[in-house]
């Protein structure tokens, strides 16, 4: 099967999430209740809309994740709403499309900073589309803030009702000791799998474990630092996982089986975290190399840890304006841009000229059209011939499922209540993007019918099938540039951060914060790497050439920051490198140079690392030398060995 085609066909799976059902219940189907009740009902079509995006943001994690992850999207939505209500009251067809197009240059370039943005990027557009096209009574300024409204009661939900996390401890915390504890199993599972072919997949994992705690427990609080005992022994825990991780990476990368023994620590933290319990007895491993005896005495520092409860750095990438400007005027955004810019003024374009000409009778939701290409031109959603087929085939089903709701369900009654099942099956939805189509569609279909529109399942599918023909062909249209700048920037970045890590590693800084926080700035770029890597290699042989050989490139960044965490834990005990790992660093610093030319990745080898790459065994350099000391007697945590 095609990777293009497999993709279309790949489900995501896991246990159904009954707290974000029940959230998605209780959003946009009762905001609708209300304003039919109080003959609001253009403003609870709003609300609802803006219920129902926020819900497909409503991601597994922690609270104060989700403040950012929903509250984001939602501000940018409701200026959205603004601009376009706007707009379309005052702007002909030509000025509006024009319009449309520069917030899809900027909505694009914003989308390549991050997941958040990328969010905040599409409810912007499609609010803006919503606001130019809707024929509602209300100004702009009372749309705006029925959007907030129907987005801050989804998040309302999200931080007032419990979730099964949440009732260990502290009601607070939900997410976040989950986040934790996960961390410490994924340790538990790589040191089990060293030695194997699975320990590349698990250390994999235990990135991702490691990114998602980061994220869990570094969302905004009203303080600077943690404010509770128990955010702060959470805080605590987590900076103590980050010595184990490194001690399993280099027992990993070592490529040798360990004892059983050495995962049952890491183990039993994974357990303590999860039901906020003491350690207990932790096992002690062998002592027997390097990496084992730094296996040692990050358990020794972990039971203090959790003895103690004293909070830590998350070792957080800190990136200032001037670093999200350089990001979203970067290769990957201005091509991201042009490309989102192009499908969302032309599909602008076309959608002005067919209600202009009456090609849509008595409706005129216009802005089906444009709010659709903006799903199907996020490359976050997936690869674009797949997003193009789960589109058109959801959009397709959800209109026949509608029409036969709409047949027999009393008015509007029944159909508030099917937009509330609607919102319930979001959550779950969003495990294949047909699904989430489907769902959507009815919801939307049910919203514009209880406005006070006839039932428009056919133009719905009309207007779905010509944004899919037009990103197809913008897709794969040439753009000024080279193609490929997304995936070519993250792997810039992901090299970028190896690099710096490497050169804090070789420079013997005892700055272990500062190593910790490198270290995870690395793994973290070149995850982000990895997934935009992944994404372009399913896309049609057209496009998916324009990114051949970055995978290659990838493997061999994943390599040199495992080697370079081996080198830091056998620096920390002994002083100094073997001809082992200086002559792999050569090695590798050398293919990476000679891959990274292929692809037009420029690799500049900085500072020390230039010396091992030249030749010179780090081992012997002076300022490596006289850092072995001895740390099993500084902890004194209450554990028995």
């Amino acid at each position: 099967m095609p990777p293009w085609l497999a993709h279309a066909l790949r489900t995501q799976r896991g246990p159904v999430p009954w707290s974000a059902v029940v959230r998605g219940a209780l959003a946009a189907g009762p905001l609708l209740l209300v304003a039919v009740l109080a003959d609001r009902t253009s403003l609870g079509v709003v609300a609802a809309i803006a219920a129902m995006l926020a819900g497909i943001n409503d991601r597994p994690g922690s609270r104060r994740a989700a403040v950012r992850r929903l509250g984001a999207p939602a501000l940018a939505g409701a200026g959205g709403l603004l601009a376009g209500t706007y707009a379309g009251d005052g702007l002909g067809a030509v000025a509006l499309t024009l319009v449309l197009t520069g917030l899809g240059l900027l909505a694009g370039g914003m989308s390549a900073i991050g997941p958040v943005a990328s969010g905040a990027g599409t409810q912007l557009l499609v609010a803006a589309a919503v606001g130019a096209g809707m024929p509602l009574p209300e100004s702009g300024w009372a749309r705006a803030l029925a959007f907030l409204a129907g987005a801050g009661w989804l998040l309302v939900l999200r931080l007032a009702l419990p979730t099964p996390g949440a009732l260990t401890g502290d009601f607070r915390f939900d997410g976040e000791r989950a986040a934790v504890a996960d961390v410490y199993q994924a340790v538990a599972a790589l040191l089990d799998a060293a030695g194997t072919e699975q320990a590349t997949a698990r250390r994999a994992a235990l990135t991702a474990a490691l990114d998602h705690a980061q994220d869990a427990l570094a969302g905004p609080r009203m303080r600077r630092y943690a404010s509770s005992a128990t955010e702060r022994r959470l805080h605590a825990q987590y900076a103590a996982a980050l010595p184990l991780s490194e001690a399993a990476t280099a027992l990993a990368w070592a490529g040798e089986p360990v004892s059983g023994r050495a995962s049952e620590g890491p183990r039993r933290l994974a357990a303590a975290v999860r039901e906020n319990a003491p350690t207990g007895p932790l096992p002690a491993p062998s002592r027997s190399a390097p990496a084992l005896r730094a296996l040692d005495d990050a358990l020794l520092q972990a039971a203090d840890a959790f003895d103690q409860g004293g909070g830590g750095d998350l070792h957080t990438r800190r990136r200032s304006p001037g670093d999200l400007l350089r990001t979203a005027l970067g290769v990957g955004g201005r091509e991201y841009g042009m490309r989102v810019a192009l499908c969302f003024g032309a599909s602008a374009a076309i959608a002005q000229a067919l209600h202009h000409s009456h090609w849509y009778g008595q409706h005129t939701h216009w802005y089906w059209l444009p709010a659709t290409a903006v799903f199907l031109v996020k490359p976050d959603l997936g690869p674009l011939v797949s997003r193009v087929l789960c589109r058109a085939a959801g959009t397709v089903l959800g209109a026949l499922v509608f029409a036969g709701f709409a047949a027999v369900l009393p008015r509007p009654e029944g159909l508030v209540a099917l937009v509330a099942l609607c919102g319930a099956l979001i959550p779950v939805s969003t495990r294949h993007f047909a699904a989430q189509t489907t769902v959507v569609t009815v919801l939307v279909l049910a919203l514009v019918m209880v406005g006070g529109e006839p039932q428009a399942s056919v133009s719905r599918i009309g207007e779905t099938l010509l944004a899919c023909a037009l990103v197809l062909i913008v897709g794969h249209l040439p753009m000024p540039g080279e193609r490929g700048g997304h995936v070519r920037a993250r792997l810039a970045a992901a090299a970028t951060a190896a690099h710096a890590y490497l050169v804090h590693v070789l420079d013997g800084s005892d700055d272990r914060a500062a190593r910790w926080t490198l270290r995870r700035e690395a793994y973290r770029t070149l995850a982000e790497a990895r997934t935009a890597i992944s994404l372009a290699a399913a896309e049609l042989p057209a496009l998916a050439r324009h990114s051949e050989g970055t995978d290659e490139v990838a493997a061999l960044l994943e390599r040199l920051v495992d080697t370079t965490t081996a080198c830091a834990v056998h620096l920390d005990d002994t002083g100094r490198l073997d001809s082992r790992h200086s002559d792999l660093l050569r090695e590798l610093l050398g293919e990476l140079a000679v891959q990274g030319e292929r692809v037009g990745l420029q690799t500049e080898i900085p500072g020390r690392a230039a010396a091992v790459h030249a030749g010179q065994s780090a081992g012997q350099r002076p300022s490596l030398t006289g850092r072995r000391r001895s740390r099993r007697g500084g902890w004194s945590g209450s554990v028995v060995r």
